[in-house]
């Protein structure tokens, strides 16, 4: 019987990812693999299979020797071996060189190329049988002297990613967890045997699936020590997407348990630990004030708005245009800006890698490729709970105005709830703004000037919105309201309204003013061809909501609306708040601007009942 190897060790041989040799051996692909609990032991003289992604991609008409282009493939190794299009990344590790912080932690948001770029350290680092300098011969990293190539293949390395850890409870979650710890321990298979390994009894125990909770947490500490007592070197930690299982028990409330295990998972790895070289981790946030990284006096965050590293993470413009020239279509170029640029990390402008590659993939056909790639529960989330101020701002932003507002890099989940002035944050560190001009105040918070980066990020804005108002109103509704708002039927918008607010409605949620400002203001935001506007000075006074068309065809719309504490108080009231928006001169700025058709509503609520009054200029 042949020996049998482990898919990292085939996915080394073959060039492949080791998810898509997991693949290959599920599928019944590689023959004489064989399943061990949750390991995949595969043949040491098996052949490689054909990979049917390697077929040739059509869409842009690649001759023979043009470079594929690498759509999902996170794999350093397989782009390199398999002839794919590269954007050379690899001065980042000068860059690590020469300031060698102990651990350092990069935030981005997702598909920026967080995983692309641990997976191309750990190659460059990693102590292999295999000479991996080949990697690197050729890209820009070889040029820049001996005294980087000598860090090289120098040190043996622990790396984990919680990208794929979306699990809907803790129970799911850990065990996914120590099955990647113990896949790991696996990978490191020749410190069991070895006499210069003193705790062998702790690696029989992971790998046996044995180990107790407070074993899983001190692994990789553990780990760390053996490695460095085989190989005589302080191994390289890497940690991808480490906060991927805390955004998941936010969501799906199991938050305190998963902070409590990576406390102390991420304190063994990098706090005062002897047997470590340095460290490297990824994520969407930093999770700071829960104290699972407060405790690492050792740790450098570098988050978007920092200078440092701004190049790496994402393609800038030079990188895109010369893309473009690659493949022959400098034509496109103004498309992508428009759809796929936007992006600020320090002082640099990025573009989406993930949906540039699709773009160019998909023939030049712009579509908002991230959208799809995970889930935007954060904006839903955010909406939901939005007070009349944040959906006023969100309003503003996706009618393409700009917000002033701090911004913390240190924020944590709970506090969307808790702490409205952390929602422009959130939004910021998981991509969905843009921040300029950052200003570092006192107190180390960022003041900026928020915005929406480009066309892509818009349409999630419009589509995630649509979305929240749909777990609460039927789609038919939302419909018909836009539709008798847009065409100045006020007997149709009334009646929609009042259809909305009996299916959909709780009496007690329907107690005060604002809340019908918000419902009324949250539809009007679907609009993409009015700006929106709330709540401002104008004329003689303050109106409620305003839409000003893009559009010369388009009415303006104006509407000011009242909560009545009795239903008969309805049909006055409807009539005196639209009475207010001519006596208060509401519609100054639209005459200004030569807008000549202007629909004016003045609408009054109670509870459930809705009165509505309109004019038309």
């Amino acid at each position: 019987m042949a020996d049998m190897i482990l898919v990292r060790d085939a996915a080394e041989k073959w060039g492949l990812s080791e998810r898509r040799v997991a693949s290959l051996c599920a599928s019944g692909m590689i023959e004489g693999a064989l399943r061990k609990g949750h390991v995949w032991m595969i043949p040491s003289d098996a052949q490689r299979p054909v990979d049917g992604r390697l077929k040739e991609q059509k869409n842009l008409h690649l001759s023979s020797d043009m470079l594929r282009l690498p759509v999902g493939i996170i794999d350093y190794r397989e782009i390199i071996d398999n002839g794919y299009y590269y954007v050379d990344k690899t001065l980042f590790i000068k860059d690590f060189i020469d300031e060698l912080p102990k651990v350092v932690l990069f935030t981005r948001p997702r598909r920026f190329g967080k995983t692309m770029m641990m997976n191309m350290l750990k190659t460059f680092f990693e102590k292999s049988d295999e000479n991996t300098s080949r990697y690197f011969e050729k890209q820009k990293i070889w040029g820049c002297g001996k005294k980087y190539r000598d860090y090289q293949g120098r040190y043996p390395v622990i790396f984990i990613s919680f990208k794929d850890v979306k699990k809907n409870s803790w129970k799911e979650t850990y065990e996914s967890i120590c099955n990647l710890i113990v896949n790991e321990f696996i990978r490191h298979s020749k410190i069991s045997c070895s006499p210069l390994v003193s705790r062998k009894d702790f690696y029989s125990r992971i790998v046996g699936y044995k180990a107790d909770r407070d074993d899983y947490e001190m692994s990789l500490k553990m780990l760390s020590q053996m490695l460095n007592e085989y190989y005589g070197i302080p191994p390289v930690i890497i940690i991808d997407e480490y906060d991927i299982p805390i955004h998941q028990g936010y969501l799906k409330g199991f938050y305190d348990e998963i902070i409590s295990f990576m406390r102390n998972f991420f304190s063994g790895a990098f706090k005062d630990n002897l047997n470590l070289s340095y460290g490297f981790m990824t994520g969407i946030l930093r999770v700071a004030k829960e104290s699972i990284l407060s405790g690492l006096n050792n740790l450098k965050v570098v988050s978007l708005l920092d200078k440092k590293y701004s190049r790496y993470f994402g393609f800038t413009s030079e990188e895109v245009r010369a893309m473009a020239v690659y493949y022959g279509k400098e034509d496109k170029i103004d498309e992508i800006c428009r759809w796929y640029d936007g992006f600020r990390f320090g002082s640099d402008h990025i573009f989406n890698p993930w949906s540039v590659i699709c773009y160019f993939d998909n023939n030049c056909e712009a579509r908002p490729y991230w959208q799809a790639t995970g889930s935007n529960e954060i904006i839903r989330e955010i909406i939901r709970g939005a007070d009349k101020e944040v959906m006023e701002n969100l309003s503003s932003i996706v009618n393409g105005k700009s917000v002033m507002t701090m911004i913390d890099a240190d924020v944590v989940y709970p506090q969307i709830k808790s702490d409205p002035s952390t929602i422009y944050s959130f939004l910021l560190m998981t991509g969905y703004l843009k921040a300029e001009d950052p200003v570092i105040s006192p107190s180390g918070d960022y003041l900026c000037n928020i915005s929406i980066p480009n066309k892509e990020i818009k349409y999630v804005y419009s589509k995630e919105i649509l979305s929240a108002l749909k777990d609460y109103f039927p789609a038919t509704s939302v419909s018909g309201i836009q539709s008798a708002l847009l065409c100045g039927d006020a007997v149709q918008l009334q009646k929609q309204l009042a259809k909305l607010l009996i299916q959909s409605v709780s009496y007690y949620d329907s107690a005060g003013e604002s809340f019908y400002h918000g419902l009324v203001l949250g539809l009007c935001a679907l609009s993409g061809d009015y700006f929106l506007t709330s709540n401002r000075e104008l004329g003689n006074g303050r109106f409620d909501i305003q839409m000003m068309p893009q559009k010369k065809n388009l009415p303006g719309i104006i509407i000011e609306l009242k909560a009545a504490d009795e239903p008969e108080n309805l049909k006055r009231l409807a009539d005196s708040v639209l009475q207010q928006i001519d006596e208060k001169k509401y519609d100054t700025q639209m005459k200004s601007m030569g807008i000549t058709k202007i629909v004016k509503y003045g609408i009054a609520f109670c509870a459930k009942d809705v009165e509505m009054k309109s004019t038309m200029d």
